[in-house]
C-alpha cells in the first residue's frame, strides 16, 4: 500500500489531472508548451544539478549498468524489427521506427519524476549516467538505418552532427554536467543559490507529470491494435526483464543501480519515436497508439514492478 499511496498515486494522479485538464479545455496547448519549456529548461535541470552536486560518486563507473540496459534495449529493438517484418510486413525504414518505439523510454517527463520519487536523491547519479547516454546511443543508429532504407535523403554525417548539437544544447545535460563538476570538485552550492535551485527544482516533478498528462491528449488509440500491443509488451515487459537478468545475474551491478535500470527500462515509450514517425512519414498511427497505450498500462506494470523490486 505504501507503494500505491507513496509513489503511484502521486505520480499518475498528477499525470491524470494534466490529461483531464487538457481534455476538457482548462489547460490549452499554449499553456502546456509554456509549462513544458519551464520543466525542460529550468526545473528538471536545476533539480538534477542539485542532486548530482550533493551525490556521493562511486569509486569506479559500474559499466555493467550501461551494458545491462543497452544490451536489453538493442535486443528489444531487434525483436521489434523482426516482428514488424514477419508479422506486419513492414519495410526496413518502418522497422527502424517501430524498433525505436519498443526501445526508447520516456526518461525525461516520466522517468526522472518516478525514479526520484521512488528512490530519492541517491538515484540521481544512475539517472545522470543513463540520461547522458540514452539519446546518444539509440538515435544515431536508428537515424542511419532509416536514412539508408529511404535512399539516404541527407548525408548521415550531417544528421549525426545535428543530433550531437541537439543533445549538447539540452539544458538537462548541462544541469547534470554542472552538478558533476560540483561533485568532483567537492564544491558546496552557495546558500542563496541553493535556496533558488531547491525551490525551482522542487517544481520539476509535479510540473513534468502534469505537462506529460496534458500532452497525451495529442495521441489516441486508432486502427488495428495488434502491432501497438506487441510494441507495448516489448517495451514494458521484455525490456525490463532482460535488464534485470543482465544486471542482477550477469554483471556485478549495485542494487540501487539495478533497480534504477530496471525501472527505466519498464517506462512507457517516449515521445521521440512518434517524432521520428512524423519526420519520416511512417508508422505514425501504430507508434502514437503504442505511446498512449504503454503510458496508460504503465500504471499497472510499474506498480507491480516497484512492488517486486522492493520485495
Amino acid at each position: 500500500m505504501d507503494i500505491i499511496f507513496g509513489i503511484i498515486l502521486p505520480v499518475f494522479g498528477t499525470l491524470g489531472l494534466g490529461y483531464v485538464a487538457a481534455r476538457f479545455g482548462a489547460f490549452d496547448e499554449a499553456a502546456n508548451r509554456g509549462l513544458s519549456l519551464f520543466v525542460f529548461n529550468f526545473a528538471l535541470p536545476l533539480m538534477l544539478f542539485r542532486a548530482i552536486a550533493q551525490a556521493e560518486l562511486p569509486d569506479a563507473m559500474p559499466w555493467g549498468y550501461l551494458l545491462s540496459y543497452y544490451i536489453g534495449a538493442f535486443v528489444v529493438f531487434g525483436l521489434a524489427m523482426l516482428a514488424g517484418r514477419m508479422m506486419f510486413a513492414r519495410r526496413l525504414d518502418e522497422q527502424g521506427v517501430i524498433g525505436l518505439g519498443a526501445a526508447f523510454s520516456n526518461t525525461g517527463m516520466l522517468g526522472i519524476p518516478l525514479v526520484m520519487t521512488a528512490y530519492g536523491p541517491s538515484a540521481a547519479l544512475p539517472l545522470f549516467v543513463m540520461i547522458a547516454c540514452h539519446s546518444l546511443l539509440l538515435l544515431p543508429p536508428t537515424t542511419a538505418l532509416i536514412e539508408a532504407a529511404q535512399g539516404g535523403k541527407r548525408p548521415t554525417r550531417e544528421l549525426l552532427v545535428n543530433l550531437s548539437k541537439s543533445i549538447l544544447a539540452t539544458p538537462i545535460i548541462w544541469g547534470l554536467s554542472a552538478g558533476l563538476v560540483f561533485a568532483l570538485s567537492s564544491i558546496e552550492i552557495p546558500g542563496p543559490l541553493d535556496v533558488v535551485v531547491k525551490g525551482l527544482g522542487s517544481a520539476a516533478t509535479p510540473c513534468a507529470l502534469f505537462a506529460l498528462g496534458a500532452s497525451l491528449t495529442r495521441y489516441s488509440l486508432a486502427g488495428n491494435l495488434r502491432e501497438p500491443m506487441v510494441l507495448v509488451a516489448l517495451k514494458t515487459v521484455i525490456h525490463p526483464l532482460l535488464v534485470w537478468v543482465l544486471a542482477a545475474h550477469v554483471f556485478e551491478v549495485p542494487q540501487l543501480w539495478v533497480m534504477t535500470a530496471v525501472l527505466l527500462a519498464a517506462l512507457p515509450a517516449g515521445i521521440t519515436p512518434y517524432l521520428f514517425a512524423q519526420r519520416y512519414g511512417v508508422c505514425q498511427q501504430a507508434v502514437a497508439s503504442s505511446v498512449f497505450l504503454s503510458t496508460l498500462l504503465s500504471v499497472l506494470t510499474l506498480s507491480v514492478l516497484l512492488f517486486l523490486l522492493r520485495a
